[in-house]
């Protein structure tokens, strides 16, 4: 059984997740208020969405499922909807959520935040290129919980969000891919460090 969402397979999805800028902006003022409020009610079914978040998320990109070891071989995607480790997954992906809606007026705990967790997915192999796709499935997921609160503003301010979030992922993870690849050379291929030290 596919699970709709108007988003979902048109090109307004598509222009959701191709086309994230190098400079995403930060929510403005507006956008930030409109997200703590659909915050609040979202926040009472975030085991829910972050389920039916993942479903949909292997059911439109299948290939994701690569990335998680648990679930890769998983063909019945009904059963990964009673699944404890995708509830607990999906728990910890709401949970970041919520820190960035708590952060989204403290912009350098914002940025660290994203900053690292894109590190941390350089070592799960989960590419950048995924990043956006779990802001499209969010949106779509959250939508009918929200009802008649959703309104077009509010998806744009949501987009602005995963969109700002998503570009300081991608950061994060060329920092730790750029790391490792220092790491990984020998001494004498690294480049000379003066030492400035007096």
């Amino acid at each position: 059984m596919k699970m709709g969402c108007a988003i979902s397979g048109l090109a307004a999805k598509a222009e959701f997740e191709e086309t994230i800028p190098d400079d995403a902006a930060h929510p403005n003022e507006a956008q930030i208020q409109m997200i703590k409020d659909s915050w609040k009610v979202i926040r009472d079914d975030i085991a829910k969405v972050g389920i039916i978040m993942f479903v949909r998320l292997f059911e439109t990109h299948p290939e994701c499922k690569d990335v998680f070891f648990l679930f890769r071989d998983v063909e019945d995607l009904e059963r990964l909807k009673t699944s404890r480790e995708l509830r607990a997954h999906g728990l910890r992906v709401m949970s970041f959520i919520e820190k960035s809606v708590a952060r989204l007026e403290q912009l350098e705990r914002l940025e660290a935040l994203a900053l690292e967790l894109g590190k941390g997915h350089f070592h799960y192999n989960a590419q950048p290129k995924y990043y956006s796709y779990v802001g499209a499935e969010f949106i779509c997921a959250v939508r009918p919980i929200l009802k008649e609160q959703w309104t077009p503003e509010l998806e744009e301010a949501w987009k602005t969000l995963f969109q700002y979030v998503t570009t300081l992922m991608k950061q994060g993870y060329e920092e730790e891919s750029a790391r490792q690849q220092q790491l990984a050379l020998s001494p004498k291929e690294r480049p000379e460090r003066r030492n400035t030290a007096l």
